[in-house]
């Protein structure tokens, strides 16, 4: 949060996609309709999202005399109150508080624990404002790129930084473009990664809506030290306000000359494109990225040579993700060292992750590197919903794997996080309760990557088929008794056979879900059981008698028809028309309803 200057008052509206999808675009026209009406002295602004995507809509006000707040879940019906009190009497609803720089609020642990770096103007400034960047220390790092330094000295000074990539593989950012700025060619390439395709992961779509600015000072910067000359986005279609973002930025910042010929007097041009992406996968590998670029099929090619090498076009190319470029102005305007000092021995800085799933608090956060797992999910994410008990975390997405809640104490980071059979990835965590099935999670994920296999090599194209196609006989109680070695066999020869990192990681989510939960493997192939009761062929519904008070409701929300009985009296399911979808359960008041699993034969009330 930043005070308001000028003795203006400031009013931000939340206007990430979140925000958005959570009705933010309606607290602002309504804002802006009251603030016309009333002919009040403030300045309406949309801003990106700070994270707490669980309190969507986001409303801060900046405002002299008055501590500067964040309210959450605002409606357009509490917006009468928030004009009325806060702006005309200047009085904080804290009830509604969810951050402020002087009052304590109930969100605090959220926001406390976290180093903001990649995200320290997310929600703070008008992303489609190059002024509000400007005025936060914005394009300064170019500045004193080209004023004081050679290329070799920011090369330098990445590599001091420990900077390593934040796409997933975490290799040294400033031996990367050591690497490019090594081939000799007059012709070089810079190329943002923003495909971000994993389930659950939204870091760089929200840093592109939020903050878009930081990735182009990034890029340049990056332009400078290799040698390049040209840069591009490439960012997948299904982002659209990520994109019109970017496209605004890019506008913006060459009518500031700090795109396009001779930067700021210098001798160094540089200027950036967008590409957009049509959301496959396997575009997010950096030799399928350049060919689609290039107008090929996505799909990748044998390396060496490496992109660095020859990339784009066959010349040099250096390629970094989202996150990866909005670190790179803070650490050549705060000094490697400072960054260097956040993080491990082998991971530095901090880590932007998307936290979803069964967690209380789920959005985004930035937190030092080495924090655990249980210090991100309790107290940042405020723990499980509903009080549940923790069951694993599924960390790197589809190439990732799955933590059980006896390793909650890993440290977050590279080396740590690979002992344990998962990766960090981009920055995905998908929080699971008692409620999952660990079976039916490697299940989705092998459909995911199956489906977004781009079929070059056999080993992934036919290899992920066939554990799907076995992943899929066990959640169904149709498992044999060698399907598990089957699963091993099949994961290990898909590891080795396969080109790219989308079929040397596919296996990764049953590998660890087989080392961490084989019992519930064993469960359902031998016992026609599904321990967390999820697997809709492995479970029915049964009515209590004791608790079925006759209140119909179940009756009246089973979409065909299987729950028959009076008012007031006990109902019935009938076994041979439910369809398992658990509608009765999810809306029975009174526990009346049970979920049985590895029982075959029909159950009577």
């Amino acid at each position: 949060m930043q005070n308001s200057k000028n003795g203006n008052i400031k009013i931000l509206v939340g206007m990430a996609s979140c925000g958005i999808a959570a009705g933010a675009a309606d607290v602002y026209t309504a804002l802006e309709k009251t603030i016309a009406e009333e002919n009040l002295p403030v300045e309406l602004e949309k801003t990106g999202c700070i994270g707490a995507c669980y309190r969507e809509p986001l409303v801060e006000i900046r405002m002299p005399g008055v501590p500067d707040v964040i309210y959450g879940d605002v409606s357009v019906k509490k917006i009468p109150k928030i004009i009325e009190k806060h702006i005309k009497e200047k009085s904080v609803i804290e009830e509604w508080a969810i951050k402020s720089n002087k009052i304590q609020t109930t969100e605090d642990s959220f926001f406390n624990k976290q180093v903001r770096i990649v995200l320290r103007n997310s929600g703070r400034i008008n992303p489609e404002r190059i002024e509000e960047y400007i005025a936060n220390d914005g394009y300064k790092a170019i500045q004193k790129v080209l004023q004081k330094m050679k290329p070799e000295d920011v090369i330098s000074e990445i590599k001091a930084s420990g900077l390593r990539g934040r796409g997933g593989a975490g290799f040294s950012t400033g031996l990367k473009w050591q690497f490019a700025r090594q081939s000799d060619s007059k012709e070089k390439y810079i190329i943002c990664n923003g495909d971000e395709g994993d389930p659950g992961a939204f870091m760089d779509r929200s840093v592109m809506e939020g903050d878009p600015h930081s990735v182009l000072e990034g890029m340049l910067i990056a332009g400078y030290a290799i040698g390049a000359h040209e840069g591009l986005i490439y960012v997948r279609a299904e982002y659209p306000l990520a994109v019109h973002r970017l496209e605004i930025a890019i506008q913006q910042a060459r009518k500031k000359g700090f795109l396009g010929k001779r930067i700021l007097g210098s001798n160094f041009s540089f200027d950036i494109s967008l590409k957009l992406g049509a959301g496959a996968f396997v575009c997010g590998e950096e030799t399928a990225l350049i060919a689609s670029v290039e107008g090929k099929r996505g799909m990748p090619r044998l390396r060496p040579p490496f992109p660095a090498v020859k990339g784009l076009w066959g010349k040099p190319t250096n390629i970094n993700n989202v996150e990866t470029f909005a670190n790179v102005s803070w650490i050549i305007l705060n000094g490697a060292d400072k960054f260097a000092q956040l993080g491990t021995e082998k991971s530095k800085g901090t880590k932007v992750f998307a936290l979803a799933g069964k967690i209380k608090r789920g959005g985004m956060v930035e937190v030092p590197m080495g924090m655990t797992l249980r210090e991100v999910i309790f107290d940042i994410g405020g723990g499980i919903k509903d009080d549940r008990e923790f069951k694993a975390v599924q960390l790197g997405g589809p190439s990732g794997g799955c933590i059980p809640a006896d390793l909650l104490d890993t440290p977050v980071d590279y080396e740590s996080l690979n002992k344990t059979g998962a990766i960090m990835g981009s920055g995905g965590m998908v929080v699971m309760d008692d409620r999952t099935c660990m079976v039916d999670v490697a299940r989705f994920f092998l459909n995911f990557t199956q489906e977004e296999s781009c079929g070059k090599c056999t080993f992934c194209r036919l290899g992920t088929k066939r554990m799907l196609e076995i992943l899929e006989r066990i959640t169904k109680g149709e498992g044999k008794p060698d399907d598990i070695e089957k699963l091993e066999s099949l994961s290990e020869n898909i590891k080795q056979g396969s080109l790219c990192g989308l079929g040397q990681t596919a296996p990764n989510p049953v590998l660890t879900t087989v080392k961490y939960f084989r019992d519930e493997y064993e469960a359902h192939i031998f016992e026609n059981k599904c321990p967390a009761k999820s697997c809709r062929d492995l479970i029915m519904y049964r009515v209590i008698p004791d608790n079925c008070t006759g209140c119909m409701v179940c009756a009246r929300n089973c979409p065909v028809n299987a729950i028959t009985g009076e008012k007031k009296q006990v109902h019935f399911i009938h076994q041979e028309l439910c369809t398992h979808c658990g509608v009765c359960f999810e809306v029975c008041k009174f526990d009346a309803i049970e979920i049985l699993t590895g029982v075959k034969e029909e159950v009577t009330a």
